[in-house]
């Protein structure tokens, strides 16, 4: 018996179960690229960490800039109660957007981390938007 096998697979109603718990909070690079691509963006992106300066510099196309330390109800006063919020940091070694989905989560919106981050999306390929654009 190998290593894999020693703890059985879950009953099938447990996997579902968990794994939709896990996408209703998680999105992936993929998965946003191609709403952006497809014009279905039904979520505001915000790129959580870092300085003005590095976000001018490399972002995802179509985020928002706002550091989760600065996240607050007023600020996402601008914004429905409904809006679903999709939150990115630098990638796997970062906890800025499970920071920033954290507070959004304490305010009562709706929030999914974009698994991944930055690095998730030059591991796929995609282009970055830089300079503002």
């Amino acid at each position: 018996m190998s290593l894999v096998s020693a703890i059985p697979a879950a009953p099938s109603h447990l996997a579902i179960a968990h794994f939709e718990r896990r996408l209703s909070v998680e999105t992936d690079c993929s998965d946003v690229a191609q709403a952006l691509a497809s014009g279905e963006q039904d979520f505001v992106l915000l790129h959580v960490v870092g300085s003005s300066e590095t976000f001018r510099r490399r972002h995802v196309p179509g985020a928002l800039h706002l550091p989760h330390r600065e996240i607050d109800a007023g600020r996402m006063a601008q914004w429905p109660d409904d809006t679903l919020f999709v939150v990115y940091c630098a990638g796997p070694h970062c906890n800025g957007a499970d920071q920033a989905a954290l507070k959004l989560a304490r305010l009562g919106r709706p929030v999914k981390v974009m698994i991944g981050g930055l690095t998730g999306w030059a591991d796929e390929g995609l282009a970055f938007a830089s300079d503002g654009a």
